[in-house]
């Protein structure tokens, strides 16, 4: 029997399969937190846009480039 008792090739695991851990579903709940954090990100830039101060300025934006 080898004395280093090293696994083989065949038997060797990563660190995120490694028995004991429980990292299941890790991958899914930070996709969760991400897509939370967009759809945050996504009302609050509605609700800046949709002001009517900021609307203003960007349709004067708008206007300016097409007039060229």
């Amino acid at each position: 029997m080898n004395e280093n008792h090293l696994p083989s090739a065949g038997t060797m695991r990563s660190p995120a399969a490694a028995p004991g851990t429980d990292e299941d579903g890790i991958a899914t709940a930070e996709f969760a937190i991400v897509a939370l954090a967009a759809v945050g990100f996504a009302g609050l830039l509605v609700g800046i846009l949709s002001s009517g101060d900021v609307r203003e300025l960007l349709m004067g934006l708008v206007r300016q480039a097409l007039s060229f």
